[in-house]
């Protein structure tokens, strides 16, 4: 067309080598989120958000069992809202409902369960929610974004608001609550070590030594649980955090309010089953 130049063929190849070279050069182009530094306000915000987690539930069993089951209800709650947000995934609100009542199912579930069968219904829940995971992937239809990932980590997400159960479970099994005591504090000495900012192979260890050692102490002053089975339950949580806040850094980019709370409260939830089927298995 008249008042318009058109490179030729060569040029136009020669110019596209020159700015691939250039890129080459510059090395990849970054995004935001990866230009982020992994190890900012969220790590303390995942801690502090544990912690008090722990504290709360605690106080619950102390309290009464229907304040420990609505503890176990918010905290399915805070995890279903959040855990949307961590994933970075469509459809958070829907999701976050789908993740979030199956959780709140199993804690009051646990909370009126005829013994022994406390977590009965636990599994129910689990299938229900992955279910309901599935049904609303097909009513995005095909095509959509992230539908493999959102599927996959939001079981995951039902999964540990499910977990949250043990908690009431443990609390009703045996009625010694210095076990779920011995519990909270191994898990608060672990979070407390995700809260140094030094990398995830010298933490990881730390942490799950430190939670191991927690668990006898506190049972030997607290109670007459045996160091065995203590130190057990110490190394396992501090494992399960450990890898949780491995998870939080390989996400890659700070967190918001709300996937901070979920992913400080989600290993909380997990480490309550963990409590009662070591009860159950090493202690009672």
């Amino acid at each position: 067309m008249r008042g318009r130049t058109s490179l030729p063929a060569n040029a136009r190849m020669g110019k596209q080598r020159s700015e691939c070279t250039d890129e080459a050069q510059a090395g990849p182009c970054m995004t935001a989120d990866l230009q982020a530094p992994v190890r900012s306000l969220g790590s303390w915000t995942i801690g502090v958000v544990g912690i008090a987690g722990l504290a709360a539930i605690i106080a619950g069993v102390y309290a009464s069992p229907e304040a420990l089951v609505a503890v176990g209800v918010a905290i399915a709650a805070a995890v279903g809202i959040g855990w949307p947000h961590f994933l970075r995934i469509p459809a958070k609100k829907t999701l976050a409902a789908v993740i979030a009542l199956p959780g709140a199912g199993a804690a009051v579930a646990a909370g009126v369960a005829p013994a022994p069968g406390y977590l009965d219904w636990t599994p129910a829940f689990v299938a229900l929610g992955m279910m309901a995971v599935f049904v609303v992937q097909l009513v995005r239809g095909t095509g959509q974004a992230q539908r493999l990932e959102s599927t996959l980590g939001c079981c995951a997400g039902v999964l540990l608001s499910c977990l949250g159960a043990g908690w009431v479970a443990g609390a009703r099994f045996n009625g010694v609550r210095e076990m779920l005591l011995v519990a909270a504090i191994s898990a608060a000495v672990a979070l407390l070590a995700g809260l140094i900012r030094w990398p995830d192979s010298i933490i990881a260890p730390l942490g799950i030594v430190l939670a191991g050692l927690a668990g006898p102490l506190a049972g030997l002053v607290l109670s007459d649980i045996a160091v065995l089975p203590a130190a057990v339950f110490g190394v396992v949580v501090g494992a399960v955090l450990a890898s949780f806040r491995r998870l939080a850094t390989l996400r890659g980019a700070p967190l918001n309010f709300a996937a901070a709370l979920s992913m400080g409260l989600a290993p909380v939830s997990a480490v309550g089953s963990l409590a009662y089927f070591i009860d159950k298995l090493l202690i009672y």
